[in-house]
């Protein structure tokens, strides 16, 4: 990988995927949560069974009929750049995250601020399964059958004020643990940090993960609690969550605050909408290889127009990308 000294690192400088699978021929293992309890996940783990197990979910309506994104795929290829940039390292370096003890700071606009232990915050939730497709802004996605729960279901429990339009949330912040948080190369302000209009907050499609493939989450993929946002580009769904803030107004955003003009604060998958340095009209679906190239077209708000289409009504969002 060719990293630039003095630069500034985008999300698009990393390995284009056929170069990294001709040199990544290796897994690292990971530490994986298991509704609040630790166990060692072995390294050089291949498959789900390499990882401990969730029970207790249902399966939903949700993408019944997709084709799955292979395992290991969705564990070997990853933008997690507190765990390095290239797409392997944070399956090479996921024994670095410490996942437990792990809790969840909540503050700003809401009747019961505080911080909440993990197994508090999710506790009495009842599990889903959701299988939604991943689409990431450097023109790849996946299909994953993610488990956890509606977002919204936990921010009721901290009683928003009306004042709260907005939520915002924060990756974990430890150089000492984290690799690419070390990096002098780095162009992020640590922590990471997203956010959402309360209202796609809320919705019913925005989830909390805590699982795929009825696995716990393995590290490289945001252990233990991670956002996934199905019609937004994947930067939008943050990983390895410490912190909730009810705001007033719109937060800073991490790629948004680094390069404006590429990365907006919405980040709306939309084909109509290209990034300034290449067209969003297809993208790779994983697996895809040199000479099996599987690309799709684009669809609008990843496929989820009908769901979540109406939040964005009389939004001009070409503007509001």
């Amino acid at each position: 990988m060719l990293i630039k000294a003095g630069g500034k690192l985008k999300e698009s400088d990393v390995t284009d995927e056929k170069l990294y699978l001709s040199r990544r021929q290796f897994m690292a293992g990971g530490a994986a949560l298991a509704l609040g309890s630790l166990l060692p996940a072995p390294s050089l783990a291949a498959s789900p069974e390499d990882y401990p197990a969730l029970t207790g979910y249902t399966k939903t309506k949700w993408g019944a009929n997709e084709e799955l994104t292979p395992f290991k795929d969705v564990t070997r290829y990853n933008n997690f750049y507190e765990l390095g940039v290239d797409k392997g390292d944070p399956a090479e370096n996921a024994d670095a995250l410490k996942v437990k003890p792990w809790s969840v700071k909540v503050e700003g606009e809401v009747g019961k601020p505080g911080e909440y232990a993990f197994e508090d915050l999710i506790k009495g939730i009842p599990l889903e399964e959701r299988i939604y497709r991943l689409r990431c802004v450097e023109a790849w996605s996946m299909v994953i059958p993610w488990i956890g729960f509606p977002l919204s279901s936990i921010l009721k429990k901290f009683e928003p004020l009306s004042k709260a339009k907005y939520v915002r949330m924060e990756t974990i912040h430890a150089p000492e643990q984290l690799p690419g948080q070390r990096s002098r190369f780095s162009s992020i302000d640590w922590p990471y940090e997203e956010g959402l209009r309360i209202d796609e907050a809320m919705h019913p499609l925005t989830l909390m993960a805590i699982g795929l493939y009825g696995r716990t989450l393995p590290n490289q993929n945001g252990a233990p609690l991670r956002l996934v946002v199905p019609w937004k580009y994947g930067f939008k769904s943050i990983k390895s969550i410490v912190k909730i803030q009810f705001l007033e107004s719109q937060p800073k955003t991490s790629w948004n605050s680094i390069a404006p003009q590429e990365y907006g604060f919405y980040a709306n998958v939309n084909p109509k909408v290209d990034h300034p340095r290449w067209s969003q009209k297809t993208e790779r679906r994983l697996p895809s290889g040199l000479f099996s190239v599987n690309r799709i077209d684009t669809q609008m708000f990843n496929g989820y127009g009908d769901e979540v289409g109406h939040l964005y009504a009389g939004m001009d969002l070409k503007r509001f990308y």
